[in-house]
């Protein structure tokens, strides 16, 4: 039977998270499948991101597969595509990719890829028949809150280079969307993060740490971040899903230095104990300064592209993103 793709509704929300733990947790060969995330929520952050970007795949009348992607202007990633187990290798994640692809169609994606299993010779031919090529690893990397980024409540704020998004006047915030745009578009024509800020601040899923760059408030870089349980990040973490530095003057590993330690230290504000972040392998100065920051890696996965299209995953721009 061919599986029907269709728009993914609210009322599939828990059977698709149900069916996306258990898929990853059975492939890694957890003992309890369904308790692949902790508490950390990859699917319906996803959906109400927007609801138009998400897939699901149905036979017999029930739902047992999901798809969602990730709209960044010109740059477009998707996943998690799960399917259910006992219906593994049926063609369904066939026909969730065939539709996924004519929706960047659509969206007019000029970088498109995925991040999958480095492991998985399985995963990685069947994304090569649509054209994905692997490319450089992405490792996922944290490091504990360091205490000296703590502060106590009751101690007076000190200055700062960095300030967070929701404290910029609402009448400002269309300003500081642009800026950040402008900022994006900087390492690679068409970035533009601008959704998945709107939707972490209407989600209430974590914060935008904005860098400045000089005196006339210029930002020298952002990191979107999700915080806690219910996120993309779990319980005690925050997760920088993207950030990056700007690179005027050659100034790069000086702002992503001081972007690193902005993220830490609202991290110890919010009583959080983990700075997580994924950081690709071709950003290879991003990924030495993140070790010389403490940062060990977790797991590894690996970045695919269509046409192999290297994007802004290049030695010298200075980025975090992981396409999990």
């Amino acid at each position: 039977m061919k599986p029907i793709i269709r728009a993914l509704k609210e009322v599939d929300l828990d059977e698709a998270d149900r069916i996306s733990r258990i898929a990853f947790g059975t492939f890694l060969g957890l003992l309890d499948p369904g308790t692949f995330y902790g508490d950390a929520d990859f699917v319906r952050t996803r959906f109400r991101a927007d609801p138009s970007l998400s897939l699901a795949a149905e036979m017999y009348g029930q739902l047992v597969g999901s798809n969602f992607v990730a709209n960044w202007g010109s740059v477009g990633f998707f996943g998690p595509l799960t399917v259910r187990p006992d219906l593994w290798d049926k063609g369904i994640g066939k026909n969730l990719l065939n539709k996924t692809l004519e929706i960047f169609e659509i969206l007019g994606t000029k970088h498109i890829g995925l991040f999958t299993f480095s492991h998985s010779p399985k995963h990685i031919h069947f994304y090569q028949k649509y054209d994905f090529w692997p490319r450089f690893l992405t490792n996922v990397m944290s490091k504990p809150v360091g205490s000296a980024s703590k502060t106590k409540e009751h101690e007076a704020p000190t200055p700062t280079n960095w300030f967070k998004y929701s404290d910029v006047p609402h009448d400002r915030k269309s300003t500081i969307l642009g800026n950040c745009s402008s900022l994006t578009n900087s390492i690679y024509r068409g970035l533009d993060l601008r959704n998945e800020i709107v939707s972490i601040t209407t989600q209430k899923l974590g914060e935008i740490i904005l860098l400045k760059a000089n005196a006339k408030n210029d930002l020298g870089g952002l990191a979107v971040c999700h915080c806690g349980p219910r996120t993309e990040a779990g319980s005690g973490t925050c997760y920088v899903k993207f950030g990056m530095a700007a690179n005027e003057g050659q100034s790069a590993p000086d702002n992503f230095d001081h972007l690193l330690e902005a993220c830490e230290r609202y991290a110890a504000s919010q009583g959080l104990i983990t700075l997580l972040a994924g950081v690709n392998i071709g950003n290879l100065g991003a990924y030495r300064k993140m070790i010389s920051k403490g940062f060990k890696t977790e797991y590894q996965g690996v970045m695919m592209t269509k046409n192999n299209d290297p994007g802004y995953h290049k030695e010298d721009v200075y980025a975090i993103d992981d396409w999990r």
